[in-house]
């Protein structure tokens, strides 16, 4: 067991791609805490995904041992967290286990919308921040202007910033110093009984659920029988360890550590994180403070393309949901699109890193409905229903009215490009709350509803500032809005994958844009096909795909018209009958390019 005061426990927190990672990577090579052999770019993100995309989606610990200039030798647990507005919950989590954090900042770049969030989760869990400028060997960074900004912005005295390349290695040693020197020691008493946090839990095929830990107060050895308090769960503990980012075992862990326990948990749904772990017989009563559950934001429909595979599916959501707490899911069918699951997810990138997830690691192609929010809707007689599915929206007789999930929307934007960012916010039904400036940037609050946000959003807001603008959300609640359902007919079928649910003022601009985009994605039949989008009995826009039809009048030349029109009725009649018995085909990739339309 270390002792307390040389123990330090802090996370790195930065916006994306302002090198956290990288930090990381190289404090565990100059420790040695691996060898150089095994040393590899982002090796603390084991996701094949992440390191394709190059971007951190769980936070992950690792211990490692320094010497310092005063002749001690301290312990350093660091947890590298995401960056992704996705994944903030994971920052908040990791924030409560920690006492202090390395706040990483772009040198080129400047101060950043997700810098702000992340560094609000560290002032918010009370910790010691030490900035740290990044990338200072680039052409463009200007250390001074960003401390100015950071005092600006953020409030926090950046005067003795360390100024690093994560990259080359340059001022790595300042670094570890700054950890011993700056941030604070855990407290904690190794002789009070046991508290720990379950800070994180995840599957492993062969060791079953392993569990992260941070102990608060006592000791916890291999064979003790613990308790959880959230839950009531009761287990041996088989193993005990720590993270040197392989697994290692240690027969104790005492206050202030952080490493894993694996104690024959079967499913990863028994383990909820912000739980307190105490012994089974003597143990503490009053848990500690937890976390709020992640909350699902986003919802959409998975199904498989193949709808044999469906048991497959089924198999590889439930293995997914094992190692993700904030995913949820539940079986839904479609007319279109046959058996599928209906999932929730914190955000557009959470559901594209679960779809890429599912199609790469189980080999199976997926269709994503539409991605739509949770709505409130008040019926006549006082109830509220949540309608998480457009489809199953009830008879509007019933309704009073729907209330709509509303964000806090923080972009941080050049100002040449300010025009058009307050342009597409006002086109997406966008309330202005705040603008301010810091330098030649301008800082924008919105007040945004949530579904004009998932669809596009980001990559609208990407397109006007050539990529220069950045963004944060946060949930605020639900106001009432005129919002409907619309529904899209085609062949006078109700085609339940394509209902969504707009504004009033934008149904019809909408419904026309789907019309259209519809009629060049369906392939012609041999009958008529109208394609209709509808406002529950009004039809608010119409397209008609002609039918494919052989020329019947070619062998009449000459002679009476009679002749040709009896030919032509004849074919009329037998197209109508046709389109009565008619089934149309329409193709898979017209489902996801019809909702993929740029409004």
């Amino acid at each position: 067991m270390t002792d307390l005061k040389n123990i330090r426990n802090f996370s790195i927190v930065a916006h994306i791609d302002h090198g956290k990672s990288t930090l990381a990577d190289r404090l565990i090579q100059s420790t040695g805490t691996v060898a150089d052999r095994d040393m590899q770019e982002q090796l603390l993100d084991s996701m094949d995904i992440e390191r394709e995309r190059g971007i951190t989606i769980k936070a992950n610990t690792v211990r490692i041992e320094y010497p310092a200039n005063d002749g001690e030798t301290y312990v350093l647990n660091l947890i590298d967290t995401p960056g992704h507005v996705d994944f903030a919950y994971e920052v908040s989590r990791s924030m409560r286990a920690v006492e202090g954090s390395l706040l990483v900042v772009d040198a080129s770049q400047g101060v950043e919308a997700q810098t702000l969030a992340n560094v609000y989760h560290a002032i918010e869990a009370d910790h010691e921040i030490v900035p740290v400028l990044n990338k200072v060997d680039l052409p463009a960074a200007d250390p001074d202007r960003v401390g100015e900004q950071i005092e600006d912005v953020i409030g926090i005295d950046a005067t003795d910033a360390v100024h690093i390349s994560a990259k080359t290695g340059l001022g790595i040693p300042d670094v570890l110093e700054a950890i011993v020197t700056r941030l604070p020691a855990p407290a904690g008493d190794p002789d009070a009984p046991l508290k720990a946090m379950l800070v994180d839990s995840y599957y492993d095929a062969y060791l079953g659920v392993v569990v992260i830990i941070r102990v608060i107060d006592g000791k916890i050895k291999k064979g003790d029988r613990i308790k959880m308090l959230g839950t009531g769960g009761k287990y041996p503990v088989d193993r005990l360890g720590v993270f040197r980012p392989k697994m290692e075992n240690i027969p104790e862990l005492g206050p202030g550590e952080i490493g894993f326990l694996t104690a024959s948990i079967k499913q990863v749904r028994d383990t909820r994180v912000g739980d307190t772990i105490t012994h089974e017989k003597g143990g503490a009563t009053e848990a500690l403070p937890g976390f709020a559950p992640a909350q699902p934001v986003v919802f959409c429909g998975l199904f498989p393309v193949d709808s044999s595979q469906f048991e497959d599916l089924r198999d590889a959501i439930d293995k997914l949901a094992l190692n993700d707490a904030s995913f949820s899911f539940e079986m839904e069918t479609s007319a279109a699109l046959g058996f599928g699951f209906r999932c929730g997810f914190l955000g557009l990138l959470h559901l594209e890193v679960i779809r890429d997830r599912i199609e790469r690691e189980y080999d199976i192609e997926l269709i994503t409905t539409a991605p739509s929010v949770i709505y409130h809707i008040f019926m006549k007689d006082g109830t509220m229903q949540e309608l998480h599915n457009p489809a199953d929206m009830p008879d509007l007789t019933h309704v009073d009215h729907l209330e709509e999930p509303r964000i806090k929307a923080t972009i941080l934007v050049p100002d040449e490009y300010l025009g058009d960012v307050l342009k597409l916010c006002q086109d997406r039904r966008g309330i202005q709350e705040d603008l301010t400036y810091a330098g030649t940037r301008a800082m924008v609050v919105y007040d945004l509803p949530l579904n004009e946000v998932v669809f596009d959003f980001y990559d609208r807001l990407k397109s006007v500032t050539k990529g220069y603008a950045s963004f944060d959300y946060q949930m605020m609640g639900y106001r009432e809005d005129h919002l409907v359902k619309m529904s899209v007919l085609v062949n006078d079928e109700p085609v339940d994958a394509l209902s969504i649910m707009v504004h009033r003022d934008r149904a019809e601009q909408r419904g026309r844009a789907m019309c259209e985009k519809l009629k060049e994605l369906i392939p012609r039949h041999m009958f008529k096909i109208p394609i209709q989008a509808a406002i529950g009995g009004r039809v608010i826009a119409r397209e008609t795909l002609s039918a494919m039809r052989k020329d019947v009048t070619a062998k009449c030349y000459g002679g009476d018209a009679t002749r040709k029109r009896k030919l032509l009725d004849k074919q009329k009649a037998g197209k109508k009958k046709m389109r009565q018995f008619g089934k149309v085909e329409i193709p898979q990739s017209a489902f996801i390019s019809a909702l993929k339309m740029d409004s």
